[in-house]
């Protein structure tokens, strides 16, 4: 197989494997890599703790297969999986796994993918309206933009681009498409290009940065996704297990924090002086706020820069 497109540097590498170290040393210990990839991350696990079975998910099949080539060496204590991470609770029924021990979830576009000219995830490179993750299944970016209505695709870039131009791009993509459909990344970012304003394309990068990243995440469900993936991942960690999520953007990190913060506080009555059986918190914050990048981390890969990680242990016993 030829090497893959992309070059793949682990985001927070030694950062990660310090905070899950406690639960990788565990005898037998079972990690999830809930994002894959090209299989950076779950290398360095495996390298590290040779007493690790890894079941590792992707929903990107090439990306699965260079990973699969990559962590060949260690056939015999892997699960390679083509899955979205919401499908854990199924994936571990039918590896016949009742609990594991931690869980790394590294959000977001893939170096792969952004640097595959042809997945169209890059505003910056012509190519067709796909980025699907999952190129076997789904709908594609340019289904979304022929066919969402004009508040729909509001909505989206408004939500998941924070997008405040909004209203503009939606009105100018829906009379764009009615002399031809939009099925082109260079012609889309043009588009979105012309219709922000000229003084607010000044600032803040590519002004199609926003509207590629929102189309991303609907294409894909990302948020839902994500939404249902941790609660997930949390029920399945064993008393001590941990879990660390890499996020890239607001929104993800938000659902993260919420998540999190969900566990790690007492749902019994506030005035009682002591903790009802059941009512304790079931999770320990393992980092203050969300932990950002190095300036080192960012120079030696930049696109660390937007990166935001929480980590949290499970605690007290089994639901």
């Amino acid at each position: 197989m030829q090497q893959p497109r992309g070059t793949h540097v682990p985001v927070l590498l030694e950062r990660c494997l310090e905070l899950l170290a406690p639960a990788l040393d565990r005898p037998g210990a079972r990690h999830v890599d809930a994002t894959l990839g090209l299989g950076g991350h779950a290398e360095a696990v495996l390298q590290r703790h040779p007493g690790v079975e890894l079941i590792g998910l992707d929903r990107d099949t090439e990306a699965l297969a260079h990973a699969t080539q990559r962590l060949a060496a260690y056939a015999d204590r892997i699960h390679l999986v083509h899955a979205v991470y919401d499908e854990l609770p199924e994936v571990l029924t039918r590896l016949g796994i009742p609990a594991i021990d931690s869980a790394l979830f590294d959000l977001g576009v893939s170096s792969l993918q952004l640097d595959a000219a042809d997945r169209g995830f890059a505003y910056a490179q012509d190519a067709p309206l796909d980025m699907r993750m999952d190129q076997s299944r789904g709908m594609t970016a340019a289904q979304v933009v022929n066919t969402y209505s004009s508040g729909e695709l509001a909505r989206v870039l408004r939500v998941y681009g924070e997008e405040r131009f909004a209203t503009r791009i939606a009105a100018a993509i829906v009379k764009e498409r009615a002399k031809a459909p939009l099925t082109s990344s260079a012609a889309l970012a043009e588009l979105v290009r012309q219709a922000i304003p000229a003084p607010a394309r000044r600032t803040g990068g590519h002004p199609a940065k926003r509207t590629f990243q929102a189309l991303r995440i609907e294409v894909n469900r990302e948020l839902p996704a994500l939404e249902a993936a941790l609660p997930a991942a949390l029920d399945a960690l064993t008393p001590g297990g941990r879990i660390v999520v890499l996020s890239y953007h607001s929104l993800e990190d938000r659902i993260t924090k919420q998540a999190f913060a969900a566990r790690a506080r007492s749902t019994g009555p506030v005035d009682l002086p002591v903790e009802l059986p059941g009512t304790g918190p079931t999770l320990r914050l393992l980092t203050r706020g969300a932990e950002p990048p190095s300036e080192a981390e960012v120079a030696e890969n930049p696109r660390a820069a937007s990166v935001k990680l929480r980590a949290a242990e499970r605690i007290g016993g089994r639901k």
